[in-house]
């Protein structure tokens, strides 16, 4: 046991190492561009998996909270000479806060008038975003500064994306692996139950919305600093699906399976540059083929070859009982218990 936990740590170290050290290998910066979308995807995503994957609500419409997020972040960093990262915090905070106003009349509403709910609430922030000139720069958008030295550059904004993805995966894992996760999940399965055992079920689904805008907020920020530009057509609806999609592809109540899904369905259109027109063809048929040969999810199938991987390894954890210590300590003979005279 101890020598797989030695293993697994060391096996975390060398992933960390790779992660830091992906500007000098990659050898291509838009490669580490591609990184940097996929670690603000996951900062997101992380969130929503919370809301989608484990409470069982479906939320298309987080590319609302994405879009307040990353104008919070244009607006207070740019029109009003925010210090960055300060404004990072405050996107955060504007999205948790969304999340809150959105959460409290929505989150009653059965499944999928919630899913329309959340996706009206996207809709008229888009709107919205286009009717005030004044405060969003309507249809011609704002200007969004960049971090400051150290994370001015494109190896540096990605430092700083990797720890704030960091974190927000260590909070996530912390919280599903945990009572909360346990009772997000006996919510999910089936409510009555859950409620049964006495889980505050609107407060635990409350709870969890609104840090899933706390984490989309963050990621709007980071995606304004990365876009380097923001219009309301940046944040399309079809964005929100992919959030969701990823989350279905990977597999949901697992922390691993999403983070695989985004990587994957992220990095799909850079893999099928030559067939752009086709990109929307793909997704479908990737999640058409997830659907219907692995419908939990990609993530399960990476679990099931770690474990297969490790099968001869796990047959030393099974503990073999000692009869004789057993019918001493229940006062029987040895020879009854091992069927012997």
């Amino acid at each position: 046991m101890r020598a797989l936990t030695s293993r697994s740590s060391i096996a975390l170290l060398a992933v960390a190492v790779c992660l830091l050290a992906l500007p000098l290998w990659a050898g291509d910066l838009y490669k580490v561009h591609v990184a940097a979308l996929i670690g603000t995807y996951w900062v997101l995503i992380a969130g929503l998996n919370l809301v989608a994957g484990y409470t069982g609500q479906i939320s298309v419409g987080h590319v609302g909270l994405l879009a307040i997020g990353s104008y919070a972040f244009a607006i207070l960093a740019g029109r009003h000479g925010w210090h960055p990262m300060l404004a990072l915090g405050a996107a955060g905070g504007i999205g948790g806060l969304f999340g809150l106003v959105l959460g409290l009349p929505s989150l009653r509403l059965p499944g999928f008038y919630f899913a329309m709910t959340t996706l009206a609430s996207a809709l008229i922030v888009s709107e919205i975003a286009l009717a005030e000139h004044d405060l969003t720069g309507g249809g011609v958008g704002l200007p969004v500064p960049s971090f400051p030295p150290p994370f001015a550059t494109g190896a540096g904004s990605y430092q700083l994306i990797l720890g704030v993805a960091s974190l927000v995966t260590w909070l996530t894992w912390n919280v599903a692996r945990h009572m909360w996760g346990r009772a997000l999940v006996a919510i999910r399965d089936n409510v009555v139950t859950a409620q049964a055992v006495g889980v505050p079920v609107f407060r635990a689904k409350l709870t969890v919305f609104v840090f899933s805008g706390v984490t989309a907020g963050l990621a709007g920020g980071l995606f304004a600093s990365l876009q380097s530009y923001i219009t309301p057509d940046t944040f399309v609806v079809d964005l929100g699906l992919f959030f969701f999609v990823c989350i279905i592809i990977g597999g949901r109540g697992r922390i691993l399976g999403p983070l695989v899904g985004t990587v994957v369905l992220t990095a799909l259109p850079e893999v099928a540059a030559p067939l752009a027109k086709l990109g929307n063809f793909f997704y479908g048929l990737l999640l058409l083929v997830v659907v219907l040969l692995a419908p939990e999810g990609i993530g399960p199938l990476f679990e099931l070859l770690l474990v297969r991987r490790r099968g001869s390894k796990s047959q030393s954890w099974q503990v073999t009982p000692d009869l004789g210590r057993l019918a001493a300590a229940c006062g029987a003979p040895t020879r009854e218990v091992g069927g012997g005279r």
